[in-house]
């Protein structure tokens, strides 16, 4: 009996000029695959290794960016750093009061809070 693995799995993320893309890795493919995330243009390249994708990502990007020059679009800006978030009201709350205890804003507080979590 043989038994066929095919899986994806997230490997590592790349930055360039404020851009940031998700580099996933395709066992079965034996290729590396890249999309810009947070922004509706699709913009995707693959290759074989880590330093393909870094020339693809970067090549992606400066064409991206030519193109909307040359047609006279504005690129779109990948997370602007500003997010309405919506919680309960207990939940704000606690969390202000927390904030204020610590000496904090409640931007700073979740910041921090978001930071933590990731980490």
């Amino acid at each position: 009996m043989r038994i066929f693995l095919h899986y994806i799995i997230d490997t590592t993320m790349m930055t360039y000029k404020g851009y940031t893309a998700n580099i996933r890795l395709d066992n079965e493919d034996r290729m590396l695959y890249g999309r810009i995330a947070g922004i509706r243009d699709v913009i995707h390249f693959e290759g074989k290794s880590i330093d393909e994708m870094e020339k693809f990502f970067k090549e992606s990007v400066d064409a991206y960016l030519e193109a909307c020059k040359k047609f006279g679009d504005a690129p779109e800006k990948p997370y602007s750093g500003k997010l309405h978030l919506r919680m309960p009201s207990d939940m704000h709350a606690k969390l202000a009061a927390k904030a204020d205890s610590e000496g904090l804003s409640l931007n700073e507080k979740i910041v921090e809070t978001l930071r933590q979590a990731l980490a």
